[in-house]
């Protein structure tokens, strides 16, 4: 079966699902997978329509993955109407306005519908900041299969996924400090967690171990 184009599947969310937010994620890259953007308000709500709808049974989801796009400037080109240098009327000019994009870190499902056979249909949602509100409501409840995976981002990216049954490291130890795939994600001085030092972490594990067991010269008298 043909995949329904994104905007027809765009089209069907917002009649079922009428207060949501649905809106088209061009990829300019060689891929050209597209993607719909869904509002977390409503995402549960519009994941749990994909799945059921007779037309579209996406019932499994493959993929999940995260994305840390920091606070970034953004340059837009506008055209505006200037008088014209002859006095003649206007002309129409083009110029660069700069704007601050706010960070936001991103969660990916890809969907297929083992029933119809096609897919994927890639869905996006966003938290709504990279700090105190970094957080997405789960799709576990509606894909089973999101239940490692969403752990795997919780993990590696810091996204809290309201609603999963078991949210917790899978990567990375209890103890460890902070999500290493965040942009700004800055490496310890040692790794005394790790549980299998080696090669130069192991050295400056020898080089820190060697310094505390050297003991302190006391005063002189």
């Amino acid at each position: 079966m043909t995949t329904p184009s994104l905007e027809q599947i765009r089209d069907r969310i917002l009649a079922a699902v009428p207060a949501a937010e649905a809106s088209l994620v061009n990829n300019p890259g060689p891929a050209a997978q597209h993607s719909l953007l869904i509002d977390r308000a409503h995402l549960v709500e519009v994941a749990r329509f994909l799945r059921d709808d007779p037309e579209l049974r996406l019932d499994y989801c493959s993929n999940v993955t995260g994305i840390d796009q920091p606070e970034r400037e953004v340059v837009d080109k506008v055209r505006r109407k200037v008088p014209a240098p002859d006095g003649s009327g206007e002309r129409e000019v083009e110029e660069k306005v700069k704007r601050i994009e706010p960070g936001f870190l991103e969660v990916v499902y890809h969907l297929f519908s083992m029933a119809r056979k096609h897919g994927p249909v890639v869905l996006r949602v966003r938290t709504g900041d990279r700090a105190g509100d970094a957080s997405v409501p789960s799709l576990t409840p509606v894909w089973r299969a999101c239940e490692f995976q969403e752990r795997e981002v919780f993990d590696l990216f810091g996204i809290v996924f309201t609603g999963h049954p078991n949210l917790r490291r899978i990567l990375m130890w209890d103890a460890f400090v902070g999500h290493p795939m965040r942009k700004d994600y800055v490496e310890p001085d040692d790794y005394e967690w790790e549980p299998t030092p080696h090669d130069a972490v192991l050295e400056r594990v020898k080089a820190r171990q060697a310094v505390a067991s050297t003991p302190e010269e006391g005063p002189t008298t």
